[in-house]
């Protein structure tokens, strides 16, 4: 059986922007880590809107129940 190790943080960075690099070179790596996230920003204002909706007690009754 194999063990699996985690990297740290810095180590997957450097690992990655290095395969992002040599698979789509500098110019596009460069675009690819600069591009916006609007679609995030979107997710947390949908979600923000489905909490404020949002019943506690019978969330939690229907998560916590058995």
């Amino acid at each position: 059986m194999k063990t699996t190790r985690y990297i740290t943080d810095d180590e997957l960075i450097e690992q990655a922007v290095k395969a992002l690099m040599k698979t789509i070179g500098p110019v596009n790596t460069s675009r690819f880590l600069n591009l916006r996230r609007a679609h995030r920003l979107e997710s947390v204002s949908r979600h923000r809107r489905w909490q404020a909706t949002l019943d506690k007690k019978k969330f939690f009754d229907r998560v916590f129940s058995n």
